[in-house]
């Protein structure tokens, strides 16, 4: 077996297990988009959605191949889930585009415009369990870019684990690793792997904190939904005018 094939193999007991909570999280996720779209005026095309660290789309695919969208673009630093993911869209009734690359990365190089003009703006940006691994700083970078590619009435979906206001990493990582440990459906060696895997990767936003952050960005922020286990949740961001902007 691979070790693509060993840390997928383990990923996907995780999300068969629910152990972080996806099923909830997911349908968190399609009341705000239902919402949104119910708000939206007619007169607008379909949206458009990117979804920052796609995977396999195994918890998410039913969800958005129902959803209205002009186009859908699935993201992955990962190449090989990107056949996965197209496997369990499906035949959706608009354009998908699979592209291998890093969330930050596209948040601060933008396609052109059509026109070249300006930067390509999409209507929605869904990441869940991702923006985590980036640092503190990359996730400034990362709301200061995503806030110049979205469009004005745009709506930004965060879901993720995050640390609470009165954490250190250190004490949200004793905590959460200790859960992992009462995962029963791993074995041994997948425990040990995704705690190394957390120890290494997991950086996750501290409440309070991050909102501050995405204010002096220019994101309003909201949260829709936390998990009983209370790391887990879905924080609901859309653009506004900036804190930090200077007055004319």
């Amino acid at each position: 077996m691979s070790l693509f094939e060993q840390q997928w193999q383990t990923y996907r007991t995780v999300l068969e297990h629910d152990a972080i909570e996806h099923r909830a999280a997911a349908a968190a996720t399609g009341e705000e988009l239902q919402t949104w779209l119910a708000q939206r005026p007619a007169h607008r095309p379909p949206p458009t959605l990117v979804d920052l660290g796609c995977g396999d789309l195994a918890r998410m695919a039913d969800l958005f191949r129902t959803l209205p969208l002009g186009a859908y673009t699935g993201l992955d630093l990962a190449a090989s889930v990107l056949p996965l993911a197209a496997s369990a869209m499906g035949q959706a009734p608009f354009p998908c585009r699979w592209q291998q690359g890093d969330l930050l990365h596209w948040a601060e190089r933008p396609n052109p415009s059509a026109d070249g003009s300006a930067p390509e703006r999409v209507d929605v940006i869904h990441s869940a369990f991702a923006i985590h691994h980036l640092s503190d700083s990359q996730k400034i970078q990362f709301l200061r870019g995503a806030r110049q590619r979205i469009e004005a009435d745009g709506l930004l979906l965060w879901v993720d684990v995050f640390q609470d206001e009165d954490d250190t990493r250190e004490t949200y990582l004793d905590r959460y690793i200790d859960r992992v440990r009462h995962w029963h459906a791993l074995d041994t060696l997948q425990i040990k792997t995704i705690v190394e895997h957390i120890h290494v990767c997991d950086w996750p936003a501290q409440r309070g904190t991050i909102e501050t952050i995405a204010a002096q960005e220019g994101w309003r922020w909201r949260w829709a939904w936390r998990g009983s286990q209370g790391s887990e949740a879905l924080a609901v961001l859309q653009p506004c005018s900036l804190k930090n902007a200077s007055t004319p």
